[in-house]
């Protein structure tokens, strides 16, 4: 079969007719194997049928490049984009979106006419612990007509999320699985002692060196008589096996700049640029043009750097400096290139290696092995289709570390990947929207319709099996009902809550607390708790927007800010730590999942700078970084500005306020913040 001058792959086939014969599609096979090109098909089959489709991605930065993409393959008047802070022809027939703006769009009961497929990218995302109930949502909430194209990266549970699909939809899925990647990953092992090797030579060169260890030392003590393996070694190696260009990938922003220096100053800077003559030529041309526009932003260092063909690439690092080092990438015009995992996420751009410079990561409570999923992910960046026969995966990994980190090397090798797991977890925005709309009886339905409800289900049944053939059926029936029930139950203590706290009555009318909560969808009851109590009330738009940005974002751990909160914020600031600090905001953080409830007011102040026009490098220049923190402070505006957009609506029965916040909005969504990228 023939699509756009390509010979499909079986799966991408195989998927294309399902499509065709109308059935929903669940798509599962390696990075870099096609995938969007089923997408694609279906966008359109779409079009060319006068009928719409909504493609949703994870984040922003891979809306906008789908966006992009699509502009150029089927022209700007027939795509639209809708995210948080930007929305671009809402009326087209194809529109890109984030998963949450399509929730939100069904959640308050807004139809997209004539829709005939949703694309749900990465949709493995739905065991995410903070986002995934928001993929469970999307699926529940559309209609039964509307096919689902969802593409994931591999799941050992593949068949039961299809199983769950086909419940949930009522209607036929097509489970298709593609384990082949059209170019083959060859795995490799680097040490400064053993080089360059494969997994097997790799082991044997270890053993081989323990045998030969001084008696007397204890099992896993730390034997670091080796030099550790460094960026530089990585190099060496891959220059020396003509291996380039290739992906560096660390877990800190800080290292991404550091290495991508220090190999610019110690070895390109002696021996000259990695590019040939003509890519050098390309390059300054194409850096001279970035030039004019960026100004100071791409400072004199930074366009050596790039002129040789190292960059890095980072998610604080500035929106335009990221936007130029992708460019430039896709232009093969970078031969190294330092990144962190968002490098990994869904973006285009392969490389013939990829260069891990170790597999333990932070993950917010402690350093792990990265799963399998989040390996293959960053290594499925490796080979590029029609240039590379094989993709090199290389893993730095010492002597020392080896023997804790062989079982993971081992079933990232085997391809052991992780089920994928419900995380559904109803925030309160989305409850008050169901009460709003509907009976009991169908909110009910609609929770137990979920992945999670549909796993307990079966925990259930197989509880209620186990216990009857032990003959316990009375406390085996016991248990299967309180796993049945156990999402209705955790949704009826959130109602409770609300209740007790005043938001709902007894009846579960909306009270002044619920009126407000309707409309906001971060920090919920946080800022609900704010606007009760009138802390925003009588503040100046700029300050407001300040406030937004203390409540969304935090400052990186290693960023300082060289100023104090000014006196006349100070009150201010102490006033909204009191009220995050009370048992509401507390106890209602506990239900949402535990997480952190976020309040900084040095960012606060920034985002009051950034409202009243003060320019970003002149943000940056207030705090001590040893990275760049641009990209930090511009998602933090855009998701303050999310916030803001919210209390515009809180504020709709108060034109003169409304007013002022609408107009705080205008001055905020200016140069940077506006980009599309």
């Amino acid at each position: 079969m023939q699509y756009r001058g390509l010979t499909l792959d079986r799966f991408q086939e195989t998927a294309i007719d399902a499509l065709h014969r109308g059935h929903n599609v669940l798509v599962s096979a390696p990075t870099g194997t096609g995938k969007t090109i089923i997408a694609d098909w279906i966008v359109e089959e779409a079009l060319q049928t006068g009928k719409r489709v909504v493609y949703t991605a994870p984040i922003k930065a891979l809306s906008n490049q789908k966006f992009r993409d699509y502009c150029r393959l089927y022209g700007e008047d027939r795509v639209g984009l809708v995210t948080g802070d930007m929305v671009i022809r809402r009326d087209a027939p194809c529109l890109v979106m984030t998963t949450e703006i399509l929730r939100n769009m069904l959640l308050q009961g807004d139809q997209i006419e004539d829709l005939l497929a949703v694309v749900i990218d990465e949709i493995h995302f739905l065991d995410d612990r903070e986002r995934g109930t928001v993929w469970e949502e999307v699926l529940i909430y559309l209609p039964k007509d509307v096919r689902i194209v969802g593409l994931s990266a591999t799941l050992s549970n593949l068949e039961d999320l299809g199983a769950w699909l086909e419940h949930v939809r009522e209607h036929p899925i097509e489970v298709v699985t593609e384990y082949e990647r059209a170019v083959p990953l060859l795995f490799h092992y680097l040490s400064s002692d053993t080089g360059l090797c494969d997994p097997v030579r790799y082991e044997r060169l270890w053993k081989k060196k323990q045998q030969t260890r001084p008696r007397g030392r204890g099992r896993g003590d730390d034997d670091r008589r080796g030099k550790r393996t460094t960026h530089l070694d990585a190099f060496r190696r891959v220059s020396e096996h003509d291996l380039m260009p290739y992906l560096y990938f660390v877990f800190s922003r800080r290292d991404t700049e550091l290495h991508a220096r220090a190999l610019f100053r110690q070895v390109v800077e002696r021996h000259g640029t990695l590019l040939d003559a003509d890519a050098q030529q390309r390059s300054r041309e194409r850096l001279a043009r970035a030039a004019e526009r960026l100004g100071p932003v791409l400072d004199d260092e930074l366009f050596r750097m790039y002129a040789a063909g190292v960059a890095f690439h980072h998610a604080g690092l500035h929106v335009e400096l990221k936007t130029l080092v992708e460019e430039l990438y896709e232009d093969r015009l970078i031969q190294v290139l330092y990144c962190t995992s968002t490098f990994a996420l869904g973006i285009n751009m392969p490389a013939r290696s990829v260069v891990f410079d170790g597999i333990e990561k932070f993950d917010g409570q402690q350093v792990s092995p990265l799963t399998t999923r989040g390996f293959m992910q960053k290594a499925g960046r490796a080979g590029r289709r029609g240039m590379d026969e094989v993709g090199h995966v290389i893993v730095r990994v010492d002597p020392w570390e080896y023997s804790r980190l062989k079982p993971f090397l081992e079933k990232y090798a085997r391809a052991g990947y992780e089920p994928v797991r419900s995380a559904f977890n109803l925030s309160f925005h989305s409850i008050v929207h169901l009460i709003e709309r509907l009976p009991p009886e169908r909110i009910r339905e609609l929770v137990e319709r979920s992945f999670l409800a549909w796993n307990l289900e079966r925990a259930a049944k197989r509880q209620h099996g186990a216990m009857v053939e032990a003959k316990g059926r009375r406390r085996g029936a016991h248990k299967a009902e309180q796993l049945r029930n156990r999402t209705w139950d955790e949704l009826q203590n959130k109602i409770a809550f609300l209740v007790d706290i005043g938001y709902l009555a007894e009846d579960h009318g909306f009270q002044a607390g619920a009126k407000v909560l309707r409309h906001l969808q971060i920090s919920e009851v946080f800022v609900t708790e704010l606007v009760l109590d009138g802390v925003l009330e009588d503040l100046d738009g700029s300050t407001v927007f300040g406030i937004c940005c203390g409540l969304t974002n935090n400052l990186p751990r290693h960023a300082h800010p060289t100023f104090r909160v000014p006196h006349d914020a100070r009150p201010l600031a102490r006033q909204i730590d009191r009220v995050r600090n009370t048992e509401v905001v507390q106890a209602a953080a506990e239900l949402s999942g535990g997480g952190e409830v976020l309040w900084d007011p040095d960012v606060m102040v920034l985002g009051r700078m950034w409202a009243e026009g003060t320019d970003l490098l002149t943000l940056v220049s207030q705090i001590r970084s040893d990275t760049d923190i641009s990209g930090d402070l511009i998602t933090g505006f855009r998701r303050a500005k999310d916030l803001l957009g919210q209390l515009v609506e809180v504020y709709a029965d108060l034109p003169d306020r409304a007013t002022i916040l609408k107009q705080t909005l205008r001055r905020v969504s200016r140069d940077e913040v506006e980009v599309v990228g």
